[in-house]
């Protein structure tokens, strides 16, 4: 039998489909193997080259996998799909994962410990039950709406809601119920969520790294921690290669030797995007000669605010990557 190389999974909720290399790149393996089947199977076989998809569950099989003596690779879904012939099944999934892997320069994901992964386990929830309050802020205000009541914005704004509600005598009493019930739910994550932010705020004191980053101005608590449980600030070369990874650098449509530069790709971890977004935003609104470095302000006086912020948090991706990789302190804004 020729020697297997090369093992890509399409992994499922049950079942795997697998598909082998030899050395020349030649497929000598095509089968789909039970949840129950995958361990059994690996453990037989001498230490291979074995590569999934960045997914859901990818980062566990990564570990059950590695700890059989395999070499497994992640590597992130949207550099899979351009390898994919023709339709769409698990066949030719595996293939093109196969086909990927192939590629000297392909780019990929460090499999996370489990230790890492539940320490950032908590910032996934928090985001989880903002979405869900948001909604249901979202929702309360469009049916109060619908009865003449409209509310400011932020937590003042849906608490003084939520008064004028009970107070209308002429609103009737199923769209009361129905507006209190909503507002029952929006103070039961409020609760919750202060929990949370308790929590990660102790985690942050307790991680000096974490500490560090929180010195850059527009980076708060939670910014920092997940910046600092969320990335493996060794897989990039530089702070503009994290910046890129981020989605904070321009998308190129660029032929026959013009440059065309479009907004930011948007490309990486959302999350971590908008917090740089956000923390900048608010830097800029306190941003004033004497307290800012003249590049900001001269940036702002040519430039639209929004624009500013993408472009100070494009700084403040490399400023971070620098403390993570060079252990370069952060410098004050009068000398940055």
């Amino acid at each position: 039998m020729t020697e297997l190389t090369r093992i890509a999974i399409d992994t499922s909720k049950s079942v795997f489909t697998l598909h082998g290399t030899d050395a020349d790149g030649r497929a000598v393996l095509r089968r789909n193997l039970r949840r129950q089947d995958m361990v059994p199977f690996f453990a037989r076989r001498p230490p291979m080259e074995v590569v999934l998809e960045a997914c859901g569950g990818s980062h566990h099989w990564g570990r059950v996998l590695a700890g059989l003596g395999h070499t497994v690779r992640l590597i992130p879904p949207q550099y899979v799909k351009p390898f994919v012939k023709r339709g769409k099944n698990d066949r030719n999934d595996a293939e093109a994962i196969s086909e990927a892997a192939a590629r000297p320069e392909m780019r990929e994901v460090a499999v996370k410990s489990a230790r890492q992964q539940a320490n950032a386990m908590l910032l996934s929830v928090r985001e989880l039950l903002v979405r869900q309050r948001t909604q249901l802020v979202n929702a309360l205000r469009g049916h109060a709406a619908e009865f003449g009541h409209v509310g400011r914005l932020g937590r003042q704004g849906v608490a003084k809601l939520l008064a004028d509600v009970a107070e209308d005598a002429e609103l009737p009493t199923p769209a009361k119920d129905a507006l209190a019930l909503l507002g029952a739910e929006i103070g039961r994550l409020d609760a919750r969520l202060a929990e949370v932010d308790a929590r990660l705020v102790a985690q942050h004191k307790q991680t000096p790294t974490s500490q560090m980053l929180a010195e850059v101005p527009g980076i708060g608590p939670i910014g920092a921690l997940s910046l600092v449980l969320r990335v493996d600030f060794s897989q990039f070369k530089s702070g503009r290669h994290f910046a890129s990874w981020l989605g904070l650098t321009p998308r190129e449509h660029s032929t026959g030797g013009k440059t065309r530069l479009g907004g930011i790709s948007r490309a990486g971890d959302e999350r971590l995007r908008q917090l740089l977004v956000l923390g900048a935003t608010a830097v800029i609104r306190q941003a004033k000669p004497g307290r800012a470095s003249a590049w900001l302000i001269a940036l702002l006086a040519r430039r639209p605010r929004k624009l500013a912020a993408v472009a100070l948090a494009n700084k403040m991706a490399r400023i971070v990557w620098a403390m993570m990789t060079r252990g370069e302190a952060y410098r004050q804004p009068a000398t940055a």
